[in-house]
């Protein structure tokens, strides 16, 4: 089980599934979202993650796919938790640094990395795409 919550702690939820995938993502969006040079997205199944303390508020964009993606945070301070890309999928992303625990990276996969910044190194052998992943 993964358990994880905002900064201020208004927020908390559990996750009682393994990741289903791990991404390190180099896009503009990302880096605005996690106020950092990438963001971590952990791949879960939707019906996994429940809200064990407080209410996310949601914002919602659009994406370079032309689809919708929905943003969830903490109305307090405003700490992105997860983002439910695709329903179709079944999935959402919950935001890396959200986690209690933190994720090895060491088997992630490197999106975007057409836009990552000068100097951040992505590790020998990393499976990577210059973009969007099919």
């Amino acid at each position: 089980m993964l358990s994880g919550g905002c900064q201020c702690g208004a927020i908390r939820y559990e996750v009682r599934s393994a990741p289903v995938g791990l991404y390190v993502c180099h896009c503009t969006e990302c880096r605005k979202q996690s106020a950092s040079a990438f963001g971590i997205s952990v791949i879960v199944p939707a019906e996994a993650l429940t809200v064990t303390r407080g209410s996310p508020s949601t914002w919602s964009r659009a994406t370079d796919r032309g689809t919708g993606l929905d943003c969830f945070f903490c109305p307090d301070c405003g700490s992105r938790l997860w983002h439910a890309p695709d329903p179709a999928k079944g999935t959402v992303s919950v935001k890396g640094g959200s986690l209690d625990t933190p994720v090895d990276l060491g088997d992630a996969v490197h999106i975007w990395t057409a836009s990552r910044l000068p100097g951040v190194a992505i590790p020998p052998g990393a499976r990577s795409f210059p973009g969007e992943p099919e």
